[in-house]
């Protein structure tokens, strides 16, 4: 959303393609069977632990240059679609959300369903969850894109603090599910 704020839909839906890019990879991973390494309570504990300091240094940094945005900062600030692609990517190889829920959520679901359907079928229910992602991203790409015009500092400003707070929250949950894997289990 923000690049597309600042730069136009084209970027918006590069990061996009770069996050869709990570995904596939992860799935990719989960056919091969890379879902069994996140059994290991140290791996879990992890990447509950990473996702919290990376989610709560997130929201902070989001809260504390919330004041900081301008609406010069709108019109872009000369990236280039190769950068927005990889910082889609990038961000989504390394986000630990996407870790979760594409080598446990999805993994599990893989899990569960391979035993009832055929091969050709998964590849087909995979296909539409790309498709339905990348949906997504173009949806969103377009709003961003066009929001743009609309959005004044004061606004930009209010969304930058419930973006954090929100990362913070989400943060702590993760800290909290550390805590009992390392702690209470």
């Amino acid at each position: 959303m923000d690049r597309g704020i600042k730069n136009g839909f084209w970027h918006a839906w590069f990061i996009g393609l770069g996050a869709i890019t990570a995904d596939i990879i992860y799935m990719l991973l989960v056919y091969l069977g890379m879902i069994h390494l996140l059994n290991a309570p140290f791996v879990k504990a992890f990447l509950w632990m990473f996702g919290f300091f990376v989610l709560v240094y997130t929201g902070l940094e989001s809260i504390k240059n919330a004041g900081v945005i301008s609406e010069s900062e709108l019109r872009g600030n000369g990236n280039t679609l190769t950068n927005s692609f990889l910082a889609g990517f990038l961000m989504s190889l390394f986000n630990p959300l996407s870790i979760l829920f594409w080598l446990g959520i999805y993994g599990s679901i893989l899990a569960n369903v391979a035993n009832s359907y055929p091969v050709q079928q998964l590849m087909i229910f995979s296909g539409a969850i790309v498709l339905g992602v990348l949906l997504w991203d173009v949806t969103m790409a377009a709003a961003s894109s066009i929001f743009r015009r609309f959005l004044k500092t004061g606004l930009l400003k209010t969304i930058s603090w419930m973006s954090g707070l929100s990362l913070i929250g989400f943060g702590f949950y993760f800290g909290v599910q550390a805590f009992q894997l390392l702690f209470l289990r």
